[in-house]
């Protein structure tokens, strides 16, 4: 299948191109978990991202391919890194 080999999801490249603080475009997204006019909140290949500002719009959204295209104005961005479930027995012997 596309973007898997041996059983495993190759990871895509995750870029973030922002335009004056009013445009962005993001690549290596593969989930939105929730989004309102002053929050977008991304599952990307680097962890999770939120974006924080005003007057947010996503004007293009492709899972399949990991692009997303959003705008309004972004004051805030928080990344989070993605953590292992599990207890440290779990993740060592697991």
């Amino acid at each position: 299948m596309l973007g898997e080999r041996s059983g495993e999801a190759l990871a895509r490249a995750h870029t973030l191109e922002m335009e004056n603080r009013e445009k962005m475009r993001l690549t290596g997204v593969s989930d939105v978990s929730g989004f309102d006019e002053n929050v977008v909140v991304l599952m990307t290949d680097m962890g999770e991202l939120s974006i924080r500002g005003e007057a947010l719009h996503i004007d293009r959204i492709d899972l399949e391919a990991g692009i997303l295209e959003l705008r309004g104005r972004v004051n805030e961005l928080s990344y989070e890194e993605r953590t292992v479930g599990g207890s440290l027995w779990s993740r060592l012997f697991g």
